[in-house]
């Protein structure tokens, strides 16, 4: 008689594919109420995750927008509240950089709990603080936002994050407060799961990279993208981005997109990250990095004493970057030397909050750091008739905010510049013609602006903002961090647009 075969135990992987199938169902849509039936992709990330045998710390999961990832979180978020993952009296955290993107997994949990008798009879719902509490193990969930200032003091074994793609440069205060709160667990869990980040200098961007290069055991890592060089309507790549295409993925919806992009160039960059989910900028910036770095060439010093010089002036606020472009034109070239200034107190912080290296900056000279807490225009004015001595300036472009105190300080000392100083608006009937003058510059490879560190970032920070006549200026709301240099270089030009038919100044000879 033969002995009946032991059935094998279910790994742990497994009772959450089983917990989740049986006790959460589609919250809305068409299917609402239907148990939720996992995909194959989705079953794969799971046993990965609660099965890695070196034990999982970091679970992250990239993929094209409308592709189930809240849905998913809320789900193994139910796992950890009283399905198979409980731990007794602990904490689940998600979060999310906006307090409507935060709240997207507290409702559809609270949305699985009550279309399920079983799950409502066990989880206590607190709208509102977003929290659900799985009372047989008194495990505690709580929706947070970086909005909301409430990552700080949380103790959480399980942290899932949403939608990390949208974290801009390479570090995050609430993210960081979420990871190192997870210091005092022994097996603690983050789950990142988010289409890409537009950047390889993006948070997302530089985990997944990490995931890639280390090969850390403990790091599980599923990555659903389009080939890079795919053509808009290629299918093969839209299923490569969007595994649950055709399913709960709209055929169709993607369809019409790419259909858009094909028909619309200014679409092509949100189709490519959102849909195909790839590291591309959806928001271009005004001119592109391999452009930029076409017109590297260090600039020619003798070209400032040689040639009609004219120079942008971008005043800041007390505690923000100034900065002064000067340029001039020689053999066909522009030559341009870039200077910034920032006030020296309060460095460190300014440069955590905007992920910038302000710090190394300054003691590499890119940017001259000026003593107190607020810019000095005395220590500005000085410094511009210093920078400027023995050069033909020709026009200093500037915008009128703040100009009355500069000028002030520029009388005091007695300097000619004042007599050279031109008015120039920020909005389209100024900058449209500067911005054309630069772009050209840029696209015919006539520009030298040796890569300044700092200049270079507020350019690739720089957005344009079009009205309906086609007329362009740089948008200060698009933009994704400082554009000083970008406004100071475009004046600059513009100035030179204004001004290089004209005879000089008698007195510019003579700075």
């Amino acid at each position: 008689m033969s002995t009946p075969r032991r059935r094998r135990a279910d790994t742990r992987g497994e009772k959450v594919i089983k917990f989740i199938e049986k006790y959460c169902v589609v919250p809305e849509g068409e299917h609402v109420g239907n148990a939720m039936v996992l995909e194959p992709f989705q079953k794969r990330f799971i046993r990965d995750v609660y099965d890695n045998p070196k034990q999982t710390r970091r679970a992250y999961l990239s993929i094209g927008r409308k592709n189930g990832k809240t849905g998913l979180t809320a789900a193994i978020m139910l796992a950890h509240l009283v399905g198979p993952e409980t731990r007794k009296n602990s904490q689940i955290i998600s979060g999310a950089q906006s307090r409507d993107q935060a709240a997207l997994v507290y409702n559809l949990a609270s949305k699985m709990v009550m279309l399920h008798p079983d799950l409502r009879s066990i989880i206590k719902i607190v709208p509102s603080s977003k929290r659900l509490v799985g009372l047989p193990q008194n495990v505690e969930y709580h929706a947070i936002s970086a909005e909301g200032k409430t990552a700080y003091g949380l103790s959480p074994s399980l942290a899932l994050l949403d939608e990390v793609g949208q974290v801009r440069g390479p570090q995050d205060e609430f993210i960081d407060a979420i990871v190192t709160s997870q210091g005092a667990h022994a097996a603690p869990l983050l789950i990142a799961i988010s289409t890409q980040a537009p950047n390889d200098t993006d948070m997302f961007s530089m985990w997944l990279d990490d995931a890639k290069v280390s090969k850390d055991t403990r790091i599980v890592s599923h990555v659903y993208e389009a080939p890079i060089e795919c053509g808009l309507g290629d299918k093969a790549a839209w299923s490569a981005a969007n595994p649950a295409l055709g399913k709960f993925r709209s055929l169709e919806d993607v369809e019409e997109q790419a259909e858009r992009a094909l028909r619309m160039p200014s679409f092509e960059p949100t189709f490519r990250n959102l849909v195909l989910n790839q590291r591309v900028e959806i928001f271009s910036p005004f001119v592109s990095k391999s452009v930029w770095s076409l017109n590297s060439l260090e600039p020619d010093p003798a070209a400032f004493y040689e040639a009609p010089v004219y120079v942008g002036l971008d005043l800041s606020g007390k505690a923000d970057l100034t900065a002064a472009v000067v340029i001039a034109k020689k053999e066909g070239r522009w030559h341009v030397r870039s200077y910034f200034w920032t006030p020296e107190k309060g460095l460190r912080e300014r440069a955590r909050q905007s992920r910038t290296p302000l710090e190394l900056w300054v003691k590499q000279g890119h940017i001259k750091a000026v003593p107190g807490a607020a810019i000095d225009y005395e220590y500005i004015a000085r410094d511009l008739a210093e920078l400027l001595d023995g050069c033909m300036v020709k026009g200093i472009a500037f915008d009128r905010w703040r100009f009355d105190l500069l000028k002030k300080e520029l009388d005091e000392i007695g300097s000619p510049l004042v007599s050279l100083m031109l008015p120039f608006g920020q909005g389209f009937k100024d900058m449209t013609p500067a911005l054309e003058t630069l772009e050209s510059a840029l696209l015919n490879d006539e520009m030298a602006h040796g890569e300044h560190p700092v200049l270079t970032m507020c350019m690739m920070n720089s957005r344009v903002e079009t009205d309906p006549a086609g007329n362009r200026k740089l948008s200060k709301f698009k933009a994704v961090g400082r554009i000083d240099g970008a406004v100071a270089l475009a004046m600059a030009m513009g100035a030179s647009n204004m001004l290089q038919e004209k005879p000089l100044p008698f007195q510019a000879y003579f700075l």
